[in-house]
């Protein structure tokens, strides 16, 4: 069965058409958010290097979020109206799980995924990894680098920490920062943005345990209000709303 997947939560945009677990066509540009202008022509030249058309895919794998409003909305209008009236499954996957499949390789240390949220936080969830399977150790969540490492250095004392996501920088530099850093070795820059081969590999992993929807039912998801959602509330509800 052949697997699109999309990835435009973040500034990278990803596509990826994998058969089982070998990616056929990766595709991957980082240029400022560009999403709706790069994500349509990556696709269809991804499907005519293949000799391919879109009848071909049997699942359509979404980056969901979080991440970027614009881009977690560009990503799912794509994916739904590639989806729509074929009748084929769609999966909504955790843009931090991907992002941690990214590290699957480096076994017995605590995986950690975060992206930069804002307003001083990251997105963040955290895994570990055990003969090529993930296993989540918190859900994703919008939390503060303080208290991610507060989090990492009580529950999780002495074990090596692996970064990936574009709250990298961030991240690093403040463990970096403490008196008593955590243990954090560098990730290979390769492996630290988004790819939609992982999309694609989480997919297939949910898919297989039946956690697929119709094209009507992908949805984006977001751990946060947007600014403008957040902008009419407190105008609607004045000195009320904290998000």
């Amino acid at each position: 069965m052949l697997t699109l997947a999309v990835e435009s939560t973040a500034v990278t945009a990803s596509v990826c058409i994998a058969e089982e677990e070998a990616p056929l066509a990766l595709f991957t540009v980082s240029n400022k958010n560009t999403h709706s202008e790069n994500l349509l022509p990556m696709i269809e030249s991804s499907l005519l290097r293949l000799s391919l058309s879109m009848n071909g895919i049997g699942l359509f794998a979404l980056s969901a979020g979080p991440g970027s409003f614009t881009g977690v909305r560009i990503g799912a209008a794509t994916v739904k109206g590639l989806a729509f009236g074929k009748d084929k499954p769609c999966v909504a996957v955790s843009t931090l799980e991907a992002l941690a499949y990214n590290l699957i390789g480096f076994e017995d240390r605590i995986l950690c995924p975060v992206m930069n949220a804002r307003r001083g936080q990251v997105y963040n969830a955290l895994f570990e990894a055990h003969d090529g399977i993930l296993t989540r150790l918190a859900p994703d969540r919008a939390l503060s680098v303080t208290e991610l490492e507060a989090e990492l250095r009580t529950v999780y004392a002495g074990r090596e920490v692996m970064l990936s996501g574009d709250g990298y920088d961030l991240t690093k530099q403040t463990f970096l920062d403490l008196t008593s850093p955590i243990v954090c070795p560098g990730t290979p820059v390769a492996l630290r943005a988004q790819s939609a081969y992982s999309v694609a590999m989480i997919g297939q992993k949910m898919y297989k345990e039946g956690n697929t929807v119709s094209d009507s039912d992908l949805k984006p998801f977001y751990l946060r209000l947007s600014q403008a959602e957040r902008e009419r509330l407190k105008r609607e509800n004045p000195g009320g709303i904290k998000m």
